[in-house]
This record gives C-alpha cells, sequence and structure tokens, in this order.
C-alpha cells in the first residue's frame, strides 16, 4: 500500500486527465493521495475532487505567494471555509513560508503563525512549504511548540533537516529522488519512522521530459529500498505505518 501525501490534482495539467491519473494510482497500488490546496477556489476544487475518488483525501491551505497577494478579509474568508469544513480534510496544507517567490516575510509569519493556531485549534496536522524559509519554519513551529508537522520536499541544509529529525516531525520524500544527492542523502540518514513519500505531482517527476502523477511514487520506493537496504514491500509497510499514525 503506497501514498501521495502531497500532490496537486486541480492543477491545470490534471483538467482532462484525472480519471486517467487515478486509474493508473489504483493499478500501482496508490490507496491514499492527498490533495493539497493553495488558495480558497482551489480548496473549494480540492473538496469537489475528494468527493469524487475515493484514494483522493482532501488538505486545504493558502500558499504564501497567495498570502502575500490576498487582502486581510480575503485570508479570513479561507480560514474561515477551513474551520467549517475541518471534517472534511486530512490535514491544513500546503501552508508555510517562501522567500524564493518574496522576501515579504512580515505578513507571511503572521497568518502562518495563525494558520498554526487554527490547526491546533481544529485539531489536524500541518502540510508545510518551507522554500528558501525552513529556518524561520522550524523556529516558529518550535516556539508555538507545535506538534504534528510535515514539512513536504525540503530543501533545507542538514543541520535543519537534523532539527525536523529531533523535534519528531515528519518529511515526505518526492519522486525526484531517483536523481537528487540531496533527497538521497536525507532518506540515508534520517528515521524510517519519519519519512513519507509525495509527487507534488505534476511537479518533480522522476522522469525527464514528463509531468509527474501519483503512480510514479513506486519509483521513489525503489529508491528508499535500495538505500535503506530493505524489501519494496517492507517500505511500503513501514510509510504506510507512518501515515497512519501521522494522520
Amino acid at each position: 500500500m503506497i501514498v501521495d501525501v502531497h500532490a496537486h490534482l486541480t492543477d491545470n495539467y490534471f483538467n482532462d486527465k484525472l480519471d486517467k491519473i487515478i486509474n493508473n494510482a489504483k493499478k500501482n497500488n496508490i490507496v491514499h493521495i492527498i490533495s493539497n490546496g493553495i488558495n480558497l477556489e482551489d480548496n473549494k476544487k480540492v473538496l469537489e475532487i475528494s468527493k469524487k475518488y475515493n484514494i483522493v483525501k482532501a488538505a486545504f491551505g493558502f500558499y504564501p505567494d497567495d498570502i502575500i497577494k490576498s487582502t486581510f478579509e480575503e485570508i479570513e474568508k479561507n480560514l474561515e471555509f477551513i474551520k467549517k469544513n475541518k471534517n472534511k480534510i486530512i490535514a491544513i496544507g500546503e501552508v508555510g513560508l517562501d522567500l524564493y517567490h518574496n522576501k515579504e516575510l512580515k505578513k507571511q509569519k503572521e497568518i502562518f503563525i495563525k494558520i498554526i493556531e487554527l490547526a491546533e485549534k481544529i485539531n489536524k496536522p500541518l502540510i508545510i512549504h518551507s522554500r528558501k524559509a525552513e529556518k524561520e519554519c522550524i523556529e516558529i513551529l518550535k516556539e508555538l511548540q507545535f506538534k504534528k508537522a510535515l514539512f513536504h520536499s525540503f530543501t533545507g541544509n542538514f543541520k535543519l533537516v537534523k532539527e525536523i529529525e529531533k523535534n519528531n516531525w515528519m518529511l515526505s520524500i518526492p519522486c525526484n529522488i531517483v536523481r537528487s544527492e540531496h533527497f538521497q542523502n536525507i532518506v540515508k540518514n534520517f528515521n524510517l519512522n519519519q519519512i513519507l513519500t509525495e509527487t507534488d505531482s505534476p511537479y518533480l517527476s522522476p522522469y525527464k521530459n514528463k509531468m509527474n502523477e501519483p503512480s510514479f511514487i513506486v519509483e521513489t520506493i525503489k529508491i528508499i529500498s535500495k538505500l535503506k537496504n530493505l524489501e519494496k514491500n517492507e517500505i511500503k509497510n513501514i510509510i504506510f505505518k507512518n501515515f497512519q499514525n501521522f494522520f
């Protein structure tokens, strides 16, 4: 049983392909796909997809770049939507900080703290985006003593990777591990009981010149199996157990 904890099934790339993508996933023993929202409209689409396909779980989020572009009224509207639909989601995500696309950190931090407080209130884990702001994300989570955090596609340095491990948070490994020394090194040196698998589909494909999809996690499993020197089925079972324990 394989899980994809971070996909974007609402992406335009999937518009006319979703039935086929879901069938491919099922054929490859994918049992859960978490589709992550990035703003209010996207969250609504995520909800519809999760209703249509039984293997899709909804996560409602607020992408940092979308926060910068939104008014405080729009932000409150999205947070209220998340709160109102708390029983229909498995997590809040993706959320966090981003200094790659936008250097405006003050507003991002303010809203990220609000989101963490909301996650505590409705008892949901967070799926975190931390591009070029990994240290800042970790500092805020530590300060607020938030426990249930999953860092998706984490590109921070190894000292920060160890901070994640020490705080008993989770990391999800994307499919581009097949050619990424960074993610291979993480897997080699990170507690397997804190590892999950993701696609970030349609991005971060394991294949050159091919868009990503949940079924491609089979390639990630192969690499993790090789790096940890364990059978593929054992890796699948451990990661599935991690999924159950975390979510």
